[in-house]
């Protein structure tokens, strides 16, 4: 007679461990949880030059920002009184309230970091290509939504540096003919940072963004099963080196180990951040006494200096037309060739563009970063003159 414990288990778990063939195609296809990927996956998809792993790293970024910031809520005020207090106690009186708003900002870093570099790779291998059309627009939205997330988060810490970050930021609008200024006073609340700001940003920060952010990436990781799974990505997996690279292996255990390692190696960066180099507190928010320079967050720091050159062609019309290029880009480079391919020879024109977009805005940012001192003048970062 069985114990009413094993009754519990067998209820929750009816297949058990699974070991054979057909339990392990049982235990995908009837978990909640693994029944977003197939029972069977390509053998070539698990080599790790096929995707690098970096979609699967950006979304365990993303569930170890939600985890940690349910633990911030709970010590945080969206105040301009109080806000300030909190990250002070953070940082001083709550048990391990430091260790963990290291983590929350490095992860949310890292994210950004790591989205880019997935729509990179997306770019590099085609694999935006048909049938995964409509996948790349759901990525750059995405992307779109990371940049919203880090960009909201970044205002709540409510000290000089996050202040003036978001000030920057939210002054770049006013360059978008027409419609910049009113969509300035619609996310700021008014004309300045103020009360207003802080509660619409943690509102979007905590609540918004992230469900948009949830139901956009459950779409994605079923597109990407619809449109056929991953495709190997490089040449010699597929060549004579590797004849069995399209060959199926169950998902249970060969993609699942995989997952748990990148897993845990995504939690030990984030954790050895943390434990190295703390996140920045100033003094409190002060309106009347900017920092000089007032620059915004790293991931914006391209388009600022963009601004620097010319209000209207760097401030809009360049970030736009990239963006729409963006979006646009599976249907306008239509052709099958190449795709599946770490920089095939016959994209060879578009890789090559497509890298100096990317070169042009890394330098920019290098440079709004490292080169730019006192009203926003040239400046070496290692001492010197300014220009």
């Amino acid at each position: 007679m069985p114990s009413p414990w094993k009754k519990f288990v067998h209820s929750v778990f009816p297949l058990g461990w699974p070991r054979s063939h057909r339990e392990r195609l049982q235990a995908v296809r009837g978990n909640l949880w693994l029944h977003v990927f197939p029972a069977r996956v390509r053998t070539g998809s698990l080599h790790p030059k096929a995707t690098l792993g970096l979609g699967l790293i950006t979304f365990n970024l993303f569930v170890i920002l939600c985890l940690s910031g349910v633990w911030l809520m709970m010590v945080y005020t969206p105040s301009t009184a109080l806000a300030y207090r909190d990250m002070n106690d953070l940082a001083h009186v709550v048990s391990g309230g430091r260790f963990l708003r290291n983590v929350h900002r490095w992860a949310a870093h890292l994210m950004v970091l790591f989205c880019i570099l997935h729509l990179i790779r997306v770019f590099c291998t085609g694999a935006y290509k048909r049938p995964r059309e409509f996948n790349w627009v759901l990525g750059v939205l995405l992307f779109g939504l990371t940049l919203a997330l880090s960009f909201t988060g970044y205002l709540l810490p409510w000290d000089q540096l996050s202040f003036w970050a978001i000030t920057v930021s939210a002054n770049i609008l006013d360059y978008v003919p027409v419609l910049g200024p009113p969509m300035r006073r619609l996310l700021l609340g008014g004309e300045e940072v103020g009360q207003a700001a802080l509660l619409r940003f943690y509102v979007l920060h905590v609540f918004a963004l992230p469900t948009v952010a949830f139901l956009l990436i459950a779409v994605h990781v079923w597109r990407v099963r619809k449109d056929g799974g991953l495709a190997c990505s490089d040449p010699e997996l597929r060549g004579k080196e590797d004849p069995n690279a399209n060959t199926y292996v169950l998902t249970w255990p060969h993609l699942l180990l995989r997952l748990m390692l990148v897993m845990q190696a995504t939690l030990i960066l984030v954790f050895i951040c943390a434990l190295l180099w703390d996140a920045p507190l100033l003094k409190i928010a002060n309106p009347a006494h900017p920092p000089n320079p007032s620059k915004a967050p790293w991931y914006f720091l391209g388009l600022q200096e963009m601004v620097s050159y010319s209000a209207f062609w760097g401030g809009f019309f360049i970030p736009t037309v990239f963006a729409v290029l963006l979006l646009l880009l599976p249907y306008v480079d239509s052709n099958p060739k190449g795709a599946g391919y770490w920089f095939s020879r016959h994209r060879r024109f578009a890789i090559t563009l497509f890298a100096i977009i990317i070169f042009s805005l890394a330098l920019l940012t290098v440079i709004g970063l490292w080169f730019r001192g006192t009203h926003w003048t040239w400046q070496w970062p290692w001492g010197g003159t300014r220009i």
